[in-house]
């Protein structure tokens, strides 16, 4: 059964942003399963993402402190509809990422990450399609904020989107 999924990362919230846009919480209650790439921030944006999430993989990121980090992990991996994923926050410079990332993540058929605020979307040399799906609150030198919309269906992820938010 096809599962409708949503990948976010880098929210800074409230540093960054007062709230989540209401465009992306909409996603977040659409969607089968919620990806989050860290750098919540504060406990209570966790909080509100479990109470909002039908299923939510996360990770922690380089801003967030020792509440967050004793609840969620540095990585994780889970398999959905016959796809591998694995979620970290930061991977390191874009240079080489492909390779270093088969390395560290051999058995997966997708990485979500963040960290950069910068979208990315590629397949490395051994077949891993890396995914980071920007931010959707700090856009920092990109034009707009973005989360990534997906479908995994069947062992294939499919209709892989780059989603803009719109300013509410």
């Amino acid at each position: 059964m096809p599962l409708n999924l949503l990948l976010v990362s880098d929210t800074h919230v409230p540093n960054r942003a007062r709230a989540l846009p209401r465009q992306v919480w909409a996603a977040v209650e659409n969607a089968d399963v919620v990806f989050h790439a860290g750098d919540w921030v504060t406990a209570a944006l966790l909080d509100e993402f479990e109470q909002r999430s039908r299923r939510l993989v996360g990770v922690y990121g380089n801003n967030d402190g020792p509440e967050l980090r004793s609840r969620l992990p540095e990585s994780t991996a889970v398999a959905l509809e016959g796809v591998k994923f694995a979620v970290i926050h930061e991977t390191g410079p874009a240079k080489g990422r492909e390779g270093r990332c088969d390395e560290q993540f051999p058995t997966a058929d997708v990485l979500v990450f963040g960290h950069s605020h910068i979208p990315w979307d590629t397949t490395s040399p051994g077949g891993l399609r890396l995914l980071n799906p920007g931010s959707p609150t700090d856009r920092r030198r990109q034009p707009v904020c973005t989360y990534m919309t997906a479908v995994a269906d069947a062992g294939n992820l499919r209709d892989v989107r780059l989603m803009e938010v719109s300013r509410d």
